[in-house]
């Protein structure tokens, strides 16, 4: 009888997750908004980010005729004012450039770019000269070879990263960067440079467990939100105790007619299953590739940002873990996207997003008051 009564409530579960309803969120894109010199072109948009004057800064991997045709240079930080202008490149020929990741401004509109390629994190001041250098490159005179994964993972090194992906603050100032692809861990260091702690190790179910943490997000009372890519789903750091503290995980189905941008549309039921290979959820649908936190609004609420490459969606979430609503899907088009790497939120209903496939930038106007509500997966 028991058995019966849990066979039933499975199947019930299971409808009622099949029909979630999730607001469709519509929306405006603008891909020109940015306006280009006519001597220069997007390589695959790897970062964006916004300061506190409206400035935006994207990081490129353009750049690209430099070196050979395997490990060429692709790196690139240009930077435009709050109405779209072009104003200048920042680090022009800087050693650390290799393979452009992240971007991010801080709350002093020092400018961070992280560079997968090189293991490095520069900050560079508002007039655009280098304050501070985490991480160190191969050197030349070396055999330069890339990172391997191995098993098990070799641990990491304090100070030392392993194509790093993205960094955040706490409301102390304290620096946290998510590192990433060969390591699973964040790196802590004080607001000066110094170290702290390791955060997080290889795996996958408890807390504190890490695959490919690829993107990393604060709010403004300095909790951390890592998007543990890998194991779909994004956890939550207390900086007062360095301990991973909850997890939110992003269940919205994929409509039945979802494509993805390239390739084979994914089985979802093979990512997910129990016995899939670490990191095949990196394409199941609310796998967070990139995350941002909007600033506080007038009655101090703030929103978390999420975005998958499958089905190619933008979601908007409560900071507990409340799906409000999604938009977008995978395409060329204006209004879909190419697998988006990074999201810059200045405003609830204002988004930059930089997307790898489509070598672009779209801004983004969220209309949230005219929501309609849909079925996913029906």
């Amino acid at each position: 009888m028991k058995r019966a009564l849990f066979v039933v409530f499975m199947l019930l579960a299971t409808t009622a997750f099949a029909q979630q309803s999730v607001p469709e969120i519509p929306f405006d894109a603008n891909i020109t908004y940015l306006k280009l010199p006519a001597d220069i072109n997007l390589g695959e948009a790897s970062g964006v980010a916004v300061n506190s004057k409206g400035d935006i800064a994207v990081f490129s991997r353009s750049n690209s005729a430099n070196g050979p045709a395997y490990g060429a240079t692709a790196s690139q930080v240009l930077l435009f004012d709050k109405t779209g202008k072009f104003l200048r490149e920042v680090g022009k020929g800087l050693y650390a450039w290799s393979y452009a990741h992240t971007v991010r401004f801080d709350r002093d509109d020092n400018l961070w770019a992280v560079d997968k390629g090189s293991d490095m994190i520069v900050r560079f001041n508002p007039e655009g000269h280098v304050t501070m250098v985490f991480g160190r490159k191969k050197e030349a005179s070396d055999e330069a070879e890339h990172w391997t994964r191995v098993t098990p993972p070799r641990p990491p090194v304090n100070g030392q990263f392993r194509q790093p992906t993205d960094v955040a603050w706490d409301a102390e100032g304290n620096i946290y960067i998510s590192d990433g692809y060969i390591n699973s861990r964040v790196a802590k260091f004080t607001r000066d440079g110094d170290w702290v702690a390791s955060l997080g190790e290889p795996g996958s179910g408890k807390l504190g467990n890490l695959n490919t943490p690829h993107t990393i997000a604060n709010d403004a009372k300095g909790n951390i939100y890592v998007g543990d890519r890998g194991n779909r789903r994004i956890q939550v750091i207390d900086p007062k105790t360095n301990q991973f503290v909850r997890e939110i995980k992003i269940d919205a189905p994929a409509p039945a007619d979802a494509q993805p941008w390239m390739g084979a549309k994914p089985d979802v039921a093979r990512l997910l299953a129990p016995d899939a290979p670490p990191g095949s959820a990196t394409m199941a649908p609310g796998a967070p590739w990139a995350l941002c936190v909007t600033p506080p609004n007038a009655s101090g609420q703030q929103f978390l940002y999420s975005s998958d490459a499958f089905p190619g969606r933008v979601y908007k979430l409560t900071l507990d873990g409340k799906v409000l609503g999604m938009l977008g899907k995978s395409g060329h088009a204006a209004k879909s996207f190419g697998w988006i790497h990074e999201i810059a939120c200045p405003s609830e209903n204002e988004l930059y997003v930089a997307e790898l496939l489509n070598w672009r930038v779209q801004k983004l106007s969220l209309k949230p008051a005219a929501a309609k509500t849909s079925t996913a997966g029906q």
